[in-house]
Order: structure tokens, then sequence, then C-alpha cells
């Protein structure tokens, strides 16, 4: 069994899939340990105890220091026990210490085609803003594993969304969430969960044939 810990800073809508797609078994194998976020307000923590799964907020205005709350964030994980951290919408930057803690332990969602519109700087809203802006036809979204770089780890998954006329960056958002992040981010989690990836040479490999998204 797969115990994952789950990192949010909003809403949580992947969260939510996540958990939607467990319970439907669609994910096997794998159980969601804690989310943890970094903001009391979250709506995230409420979904977590809607389902009975352990929340918790450690936040940065708590502590003295980046140091010492970076610290603390790799305590609290550790103390869950998990083989996986997920970044579903976390807008925390994920210290050193926690990538040498978890190699290759640690996904995160990008909302874009990675190399497109990714690095410092591009989150959130500010990602489709950018896309908007060069007019690109295609964007969508990557599930990836977090190394030392911003979003430079090997890449899991990909699914492409199109760019409609009229579309703001809200409208945009919305649909790559739906239509690529709400699917991908469970299926990379099933991936592993179940054995089925391994990272050789810096890329991701299939162990067996991978189905369509």
């Amino acid at each position: 069994m797969l115990k994952i810990a789950v990192l949010v800073s909003g809403g949580g809508t992947n969260l939510q899939a996540i958990i939607d797609e467990i319970e439907k078994g669609t994910v096997t194998n794998t159980e969601i340990a804690v989310v943890i976020s970094n903001n009391k307000n979250a709506y995230a923590l409420e979904r977590a105890k809607q389902h009975n799964i352990p929340a918790v907020c450690v936040s940065p205005k708590d502590y003295g220091t980046r140091e010492e709350f970076n610290k603390e964030l790799l305590k609290k994980i550790q103390s869950f026990d998990v083989d996986l951290v997920v970044l579903a919408g976390c807008l925390v930057v994920i210290p050193k210490i926690m990538v040498e803690a978890y190699p290759n332990r640690i996904i995160n969602i990008h909302p874009s085609l990675i190399p497109s519109f990714c690095g410092t700087g591009y989150y959130g809203l500010k990602v489709h803003e950018a896309a908007l802006e060069r007019g690109v036809k295609v964007t969508g979204a990557t599930v990836h594993f977090v190394d030392d770089g911003t979003d430079t780890g090997p890449i899991i998954l990909q699914k492409a969304v199109d760019v409609k006329q009229g579309d703001t960056p809200e409208i945009l958002q919305q649909r790559v969430m739906k239509e690529a992040e709400w699917k991908i981010m469970p299926k990379a989690i099933d991936l592993i969960a179940n054995g089925k990836i391994a990272v050789q040479d810096g890329k991701v490999v299939f162990v067996d044939k991978l189905e369509d998204c």
C-alpha cells in the first residue's frame, strides 16, 4: 500500500480528484496518510476532514526563519511514514532537504506542457496568462517528479488541452484542471503505487504498456 502525503495551499481541487479516484477504485493500492497545508484557512483541509483524512497546517508564519519552517515541514511529513509526497496546488518552494529525503518520491502537477511556461515565476493564473499572451493553440498539464530545479524533474504524464477563441486565463485554468490535471495526477499516483514506472537516466520509463488517460 502506497502511503501518500498531499501538500496543498488553497481550495484543494486536485486533492479532491485524488480522493474521488481512490474511493472509486480507479487509483488502487493507495492511501492518503495526511493532507498538509501552509495555509490554515485552505479549504483543502476541510476536504480532508470530510473524508476522515488527517489534516495538518504547517505555516511559515509560525517560525522565525524559513529554515526552521522547512525542517518542521519535513519532520511532519516523515512522522506519517509516507512513501510519496504529492504537491497538489502547493505554493511552497520545496527545500533541498526534502528533495534529498524523498528522491524521485515527490511529484508535482504543473498547468502547462513542460518545458513551455514553466520555471520561476510561472504558477497558477500566470501560466495561463502567458500562454494566452503568446497565442498558443494547445496547452495542458504535466505531472513530474521534483528535483532541485523548478519544474525540471523527470516528466511522468502530460495531457494536451485546446485553447479556444475568447478564453480568459480563468476560463482556460478551469478547462486545464477539468480536462488534464484532475485526470493525470490520479493516474500518475496509480502508476507509482503499482510499480508501473521507473526513473532511468533522468527520464521516466514505463514498465507496462500505458493506456490512454
